[in-house]
């Protein structure tokens, strides 16, 4: 999602700059190009070396650094950059960068910078709470900035509360949302289903299957990303969800049928992602089960059929995309459910087939419409994920 951005990494004077080490490090793998300027006072906390070792460029502090190629240094990185992070932000940078002030390297380029701006704030409570503070980031939402909200805890002063540097993970989340994708989804509503639904046979046992959502929530990760308002309707997983979309859990096929059906008609795409149980117990008893001598019968009924519902009941314009795993005739047996179910695209994966299925972090699909059938290699799952949102998005100006 970063690939080739140019990215400056302001670093103000915290405690929380031992962080801003791994967040560049995570930049870098991520395929961006990051730049880091210090104010003087951030060197008492990391020294600049650790930043070049990390970024492969000299760490900027000084502005009159006459050793830098760039004749005016703060006016072309400002040129240069996609985006500018200050992460710790300091309430003394916050103030500056509020009111215009430009006295160091970090504050002049700012300053000058006209791409997105975020900004991580990191201090104890007490001045993250004062008056002055607020207002500052209030002026500073004003002025576009990104404010990424710290997160509440024991602080390196010893005080509880308010003021820790967001997590690496939750700036780079907001970082991909803002800048990491074109919005070509912008104004869309997308529900997504993801995981496996658990069909109970008594208090202690349930029937399910390998689903670990990690595709269902790529998808609504990406369609997020691509400027969607996405609702993700997910049975039970371990995987963590993904941030900024309306999680709604749902346990049973049914519970699932309900929150989809209850939603469908407000959505502009549905992606039915899960892996929903075909059937469930007919009877569900009230207490375990208890071991007995010999075999056992188990009475089974099927469940609603989410996709087959939702494409009889679709309203014009939407766009209904289901998947189908198969262990044969994938092709084949795909196309028919995409028929049987009138829907627009089906993304249809082999289990069988090495780097497929349940519980890995890669996926190969093949992309069927009623016209096409288009093979994809393997690819990470997030890949895979926008692969299809451009499939989606395709089709959806013809």
């Amino acid at each position: 999602m970063l690939q080739n951005k140019n990215i400056i990494l302001g670093v103000s004077s915290s405690i929380a700059c031992y962080k801003s080490a791994g967040l560049a490090r995570t930049l870098i793998k991520q395929g961006a190009n990051v730049q880091v300027i210090m104010t003087q006072n951030a060197t008492q906390f990391i020294t600049p070396l650790t930043f070049e070792q990390l970024t492969g460029r000299k760490c900027l502090v000084d502005t009159f650094d006459r050793n830098f190629e760039i004749k005016v240094e703060h006016v072309s990185l400002a040129q240069w950059a996609d985006v500018c992070l200050i992460a710790p932000a300091s309430a003394n940078v916050l103030a500056k960068m509020a009111h215009g002030i430009a006295d160091d390297m970090l504050t002049t380029t700012v300053l000058a910078c006209d791409c997105p701006k975020f900004a991580a704030p990191a201090m104890n409570t007490r001045m993250y709470e004062n008056p002055a503070t607020k207002e500052n980031l209030e002026t500073l939402r004003r002025y576009g900035f990104t404010l990424i909200e710290p997160e509440e805890g024991l602080l390196a002063c010893g005080d509880v509360g308010k003021g820790k540097m967001a997590d690496e993970e939750v700036i780079l989340d907001i970082l991909e949302a803002g800048i990491g994708a074109v919005k070509d989804l912008a104004g869309k509503r997308v529900l997504v289903t993801a995981g496996p639904t658990r069909e109970a046979l008594d208090p202690v046992r349930f029937l399910s299957n390998h689903s670990t959502g990690k595709m269902g929530y790529a998808l609504a990760k990406a369609a997020m990303q691509r400027g969607a308002k996405v609702t993700l309707v997910t049975g039970k997983t371990e995987t963590p969800k993904p941030r900024f979309v309306d999680v709604v859990e749902a346990v049973s096929a049914k519970e699932m049928f309900d929150a989809v059906m209850s939603r469908a008609a407000d959505m502009d795409i549905l992606i039915m992602a899960a892996a929903v149980a075909d059937y469930r117990p007919q009877n569900i008893a009230a207490e375990k089960i208890k071991k007995m001598d010999g075999n056992a019968t188990l009475a089974l009924e099927r469940t609603d059929d989410i996709l087959a519902a939702a494409g009889a009941a679709r309203r014009s314009g939407q766009f209904l995309c289901g998947f189908s795993m198969e262990t044969e005739h994938m092709l084949e047996n795909s196309r028919k459910k995409l028929e049987k179910k009138k829907i627009d695209m089906i993304v249809a994966n082999n289990l069988r087939q090495e780097g497929a299925g349940f519980g890995v972090d890669t996926n190969i699909v093949t992309l069927i419409t009623k016209d096409s059938e288009t093979a994809l290699p393997m690819m990470t799952k997030e890949q895979v994920a926008m692969k299809i949102l451009d499939a989606i998005v395709e089709r959806g100006n013809e």
